[in-house]
């Protein structure tokens, strides 16, 4: 499905509810994500599924993004409803993910292929920090939601339908590809000052033995 490091401790420390968010606290969730949600990446056994078209909301104006270090465009706190990727054909519901008992995170269920899952503790998309977006990529028998994510390109743009009304539209800066062993977790989940998405999921080849693949995709995003 989504990332996983072979690297990552057996646990990790919770984060908080909400309040300030420090490069450490981000750091710890980063790592039980990484470490979970890539082991159902071809274990899922049931057929794509499918949802009805988003309702129409208003898009966020566009400005320039910011430059590092300042604080650019965001939106209040809002859960989203609907993940939107119109040059590779995603039309998604979300679902919230969250730190299980083990202090690792819960990757999506895997009886709907066509479901994405957000981190509901860090910021929500379009909320200033960095918002993390997880989705299977391939089950045993079809497909999955972020099969074609390795297709973006520097300016496409992913919309997220929110539940406050408001549609959120974030450019891709990058899409790059990780080896699990050398995950950058920094770099891809380091709190900023602007509103930002990641898009995950399991890349390069599948290792049987491991049950899981070698490489994570991440894309990375400005809100705009």
């Amino acid at each position: 499905m989504a990332a996983s490091s072979p690297s990552s401790p057996d646990t990790a420390p919770r984060p908080p509810r909400r309040g300030p968010r420090t490069l450490a606290t981000l750091f710890w969730a980063a790592v039980a994500l990484v470490a979970v949600v890539g082991l159902a990446g071809r274990h899922d056994t049931s057929p794509p599924g499918a949802g009805p078209r988003p309702h129409a909301a208003p898009a966020v104006a566009a400005t320039s993004s910011s430059a590092p270090g300042e604080a650019g465009p965001h939106l209040p706190r809002s859960r989203p409803t609907r993940l939107l990727i119109p040059a590779i054909g995603v039309d998604a519901p979300f679902t919230d993910l969250a730190i299980d008992s083990t202090g690792r995170l819960k990757p999506p269920p895997p009886d709907n292929t066509n479901l994405v899952g957000w981190y509901a503790k860090g910021p929500s998309p379009g909320e200033a920090g960095t918002s993390v977006i997880a989705g299977h990529v391939d089950t045993k028998t079809a497909a999955a939601v972020f099969a074609h994510l390795d297709e973006l390109r520097k300016g496409d743009v992913v919309y997220v339908d929110r539940a406050d009304g408001r549609r959120a539209a974030f450019v891709v800066d990058s899409t790059q590809t990780f080896d699990k062993d050398d995950f950058p977790s920094d770099r891809v989940y380091a709190d900023t000052p602007q509103a930002q998405v990641r898009l995950i999921t399991c890349a390069g080849s599948y290792d049987r033995s491991a049950r899981d693949y070698t490489q994570n995709l991440v894309v990375f995003g400005h809100l705009a």
